[in-house]
């Protein structure tokens, strides 16, 4: 039975390369039967990151049957993952996330859980000198999924062991960091072809704080004042959005990659009490700067309160 290797709904690029770098080691390495799928379309960046490496997408599951095999990389979250999960035969986990609970396994399996940046750096640690048998194709996925995750080094989710992988990988690939960053960042910023709704869900975690059910999105961007442009148009969508998603709130911040920032839309009375309690900011309009904030993981999520 071929193993399915997959990351969360919504695939950003390390939801995307990770599993095709895990899948080409279970494969060419392990000898174990595997194929890499995708649980959405990936975003542009990943997608950009496919035809730059030139890498047939993934196919994409809606459903997965009982019995399964399956490695899940890159969320260790039941909610970002097929409601039937834990009818599959969960045979691993690769991950970088806080664990949430509510997989249940058949028997024992491996997990990986670090507190690194990406999971691909995990997954350079696990291969070890076996990542030398890997075509350019896979070592640079991998460089790509680092430096999405760390926006080249600016997150401070960045650890020194993911730069540290980064460059070596970018040294022996032959790739300038600068130059190829600016490439991801330049796709991952062109979201002139989504809707609103769709724009809220692109990168965004599910959270709970005070019984309150929260989807806290992310925009990470280049050209933050192309997302600004359509604040109307988000915050129009954001009750249907919540309200088709079971939550009661929808939190989107726009990252700015550059000016290393965060833009708050505040929509109502509720998203402004929580953005003063959690930033010890003021916000006298429909959107409020946070300087140095760029990490939902990080800077975001731990610091919500109300």
């Amino acid at each position: 039975m071929t193993t399915l290797v997959f990351g969360h709904k919504s695939p950003d690029t390390d939801s995307t390369g990770s599993p095709i770098i895990w899948a080409w080691y279970l494969n060419e390495v392990k000898g174990t039967p595997a194929e890499a799928v995708l649980l959405g379309e990936p975003n542009t960046e990943a997608a950009f990151v496919l035809r730059h490496w030139g890498l047939p997408k993934p196919r994409i599951l809606t459903d997965i049957a009982d019995g399964t095999k399956v490695v899940i990389v890159d969320t260790n979250n039941p909610s970002e993952l097929p409601d039937d999960i834990n009818d599959c035969k969960i045979e691993g986990i690769i991950d970088h996330h806080m664990l949430v609970g509510g997989l249940k396994t058949k028997s024992p399996i491996d997990i990986t859980i670090r507190p690194l940046a990406c999971t691909a750096t995990i997954m350079h640690d696990l291969i070890g000198a076996d990542l030398d048998r890997a075509p350019t194709a896979i070592k640079g996925t991998m460089l790509s999924c680092i430096l999405s995750d760390t926006l080249a080094f600016r997150s401070p989710t960045t650890t020194p062991h993911d730069q540290a992988v980064a460059e070596k990988l970018a040294t022996d690939l032959g790739v300038a960091i600068p130059a190829f960053a600016a490439q991801l960042f330049e796709a991952k910023s062109d979201v002139s072809a989504f809707s609103d709704a769709v724009l809220l869900r692109m990168d965004s975690k599910e959270y709970e704080i005070d019984d309150t059910d929260l989807r806290i999105s992310v925009l990470e961007t280049t050209a933050p004042g192309v997302l600004l442009a359509r604040k109307a148009g988000l915050m129009a969508a954001m009750n249907d959005v919540a309200r088709e998603d079971d939550a009661d709130q929808v939190l989107l911040f726009i990252i700015d990659i550059i000016n290393e920032e965060a833009t708050l839309l505040v929509p109502n009375d509720f998203v402004k009490k929580l953005a003063e309690a959690s930033f010890g900011c003021t916000v006298t309009g429909d959107t409020v700067v946070l300087p140095g904030i760029l990490s939902r993981k990080k800077q975001i999520i731990p610091m919500l309160k109300l």
